[in-house]
């Protein structure tokens, strides 16, 4: 990547380094082999909550996907866990692939299953039907992580945003993941409800020690939660580094994000391009 601000991967609260749960090299990534978002190089620690930010459109949604495995990369490679997840065959990717969890944007609960039968979904799909007794020990243990003891029998729709929002992260954490992906996980939410839900984020990065990407164009939830923070500005990754280096950055597009300043007119893709390949912050 090529950048200003980029700084080097440090653990939370430790100087001793941490194990890399996500390598990504020279990722370029799309649909149907044409790209979003350009080369991007990154690693993140074990117990690190990377952001990628940007603007809506940016390609960050992308780039969680072909993390997750759900596309292809056009170039370059996702190291996930130890795992190279396109050179490995399926069978190789499916036990990586079960120590993800995703907390998809809005949620994506099923209407016409109850929270808790939302929550035994991911169980389901590896390990088939449990008895009853077993998954309603399970659900209640995760509901009671996020703060939703007794909620399992309610369906979506008589749950609050915010409430939504918990049930969503509790179905990720299902199978106890060493990664954690979470799509816009305040996006809608009123300012008090989003701030419970980044301290929830930081509680069980505490408490569980996991890798955790984090997609998030709220300012305040990035400025709580982030360790480092990946820029995409239209496809292109532009500064890596924690939050105060990139509040400190100077170059344009980083301040039209961190400060809301609208860069200045003509500053367009191709003098970005060429500000960072000159290595002008």
């Amino acid at each position: 990547m090529r950048s200003g601000c980029r700084s080097s991967m440090v653990s939370p609260d430790s100087t001793v380094p941490r194990s890399q749960a996500v390598l990504l090299q020279n990722l370029v990534c799309g649909y149907d082999g044409a790209a979003v978002v350009s080369a991007t190089s990154l690693e993140v620690a074990q117990g690190e909550i990377l952001v990628v930010a940007g603007r809506s459109g940016c390609g960050k949604s992308t780039v969680m996907r072909t993390i997750a495995g759900l596309l292809v990369p056009v170039d370059g490679s996702v190291e996930v866990l130890g795992l190279d997840l396109w050179t490995a065959d399926l069978p190789e990717r499916r036990p990586v692939l079960r120590r993800m969890g995703m907390m998809f944007q809005g949620g994506a609960l099923l209407g016409s299953m109850t929270v808790a039968e939302n929550l035994l979904l991911p169980v389901e799909e590896y390990f088939g039907r449990l008895p009853d007794e077993v998954g309603a020990r399970l659900v209640d243990a995760k509901l009671a992580q996020v703060g939703l003891g007794g909620t399992g029998e309610l369906s979506p729709a008589a749950l609050s945003g915010g409430m939504r929002k918990r049930v969503a992260l509790a179905r990720a954490l299902m199978l106890d993941p060493d990664l954690l992906l979470c799509d816009e996980p305040t996006s809608g939410l009123d300012p008090v409800v989003a701030a419970g839900i980044d301290e929830l984020i930081l509680e069980l990065r505490e408490r569980l020690d996991m890798a955790m990407i984090v997609i998030s164009h709220d300012l305040d939830s990035i400025r709580r939660i982030a360790d480092r923070v990946l820029l995409l500005h239209d496809g292109e990754p532009v500064a890596l580094g924690t939050v105060a280096e990139l509040e400190q950055a100077t170059l344009p597009e980083i301040r039209a994000f961190f400060h809301r300043e609208a860069p200045a007119e003509g500053l367009g893709g191709h003098t970005l391009s060429t500000r960072l390949r000159q290595g002008t912050p």
